[in-house]
């Protein structure tokens, strides 16, 4: 076991993760601006687009780029910069760097090389768009973007049929309507879905539904912006003989125990499949 103690040594380089607003610039923390302003170099994942922020807080730290396509030769110049003493942050276009976008190779060669690793809490647009949703928030899966060919869409869409957790996932406004096309054919059309688009920003919007509802308005819109899509957990029409074999109190704790569900969604899942109220589950779980 290696332990990093984050601040023990300011005098070695280290590498910050540094989130920036996903639409909403006001959204940047003050230990993120400051961060900015004092690292001694600023990698991006489009210089061109970290500039505008930068400019916008009076930052003049140098860039340099760190994307999908040079990320081979590049992080082993940043490994050697952070062995230099170097303090550098790294930054996506949007929200927090390696969610969904490159710059996870930096922080396992990093993690390698024993440099510490310093991430800062700031915008997610799953999180946000997840607590806003409507949708049961734990358990969650995050999974971020989608196969983009519609064979290899339904293939990952199978696998994640029975997982017993709300799902996020991101998408191009281009692809929404045929992704829900897809997570129809394979969840069935019932499931509650939240369609989350443009979040922080003046033209922010939340559909909310079922995956057929908001299939039927959506199809034929032209839709804008960087859509959140979120998809309530799926309930096993016909559930295992051997789960329903077991009694009230051991169902919940198989649900807890296996597939991670907090007490209250176990209780509610329950109920859902034996056709039971909340209440009585509540009660006979917890019964003393």
């Amino acid at each position: 076991m290696k332990q990093q103690k984050s601040f023990k040594d300011m005098e070695q380089g280290k590498l910050y993760l540094v989130p920036t607003p996903i639409g909403n610039l006001e959204d940047m923390t003050f230990r993120s601006v400051k961060m900015l302003d004092e690292a001694d170099l600023i990698a991006s994942e489009d210089t061109r687009n970290t500039q505008k922020l930068l400019n916008h807080f009076d930052i003049a730290t140098k860039q340099i780029s760190l994307h999908e396509h040079n990320v081979k030769e590049r992080v082993p110049e940043l490994i050697a910069l952070l062995k230099e003493g170097k303090k550098i942050a790294q930054v996506s276009d949007a929200g927090m760097p390696s969610i969904s976008d490159p710059g996870h190779e930096l922080v396992l060669q990093a993690i390698e090389e024993d440099i510490d690793v310093i991430s800062l809490p700031g915008a997610s647009a799953g999180i946000t768009a997840l607590i806003a949703s409507g949708v049961s928030p734990q358990p969650f899966t995050f999974y971020g973007f989608l196969p983009r060919k519609s064979n290899e869409q339904k293939k990952a869409l199978e696998g994640l049929k029975n997982n017993h957790s709300t799902l996020i996932f991101y998408e191009s406004p281009h692809r929404i309507v045929k992704t829900l096309i897809n997570m129809k054919e394979v969840f069935g059309g019932n499931q509650k879905a939240v369609l989350c688009r443009e979040l922080t920003k003046l033209f922010e919007e939340y559909s909310r539904g079922t995956i057929e509802s908001l299939i039927e308005g959506l199809e034929g819109k032209t839709i804008k912006g960087e859509c959140c899509l979120i998809i309530e957990a799926s309930v096993s029409e016909q559930p295992d003989d051997s789960v329903l074999g077991l009694t009230l109190v051991e169902h919940v704790t198989y649900l807890i125990e296996e597939m991670d569900f907090s007490s209250k969604d176990a209780i509610k899942e329950v109920a859902k499949i034996r056709g039971l109220k909340k209440q009585e589950v509540y009660k006979e779980f917890h019964r003393e």
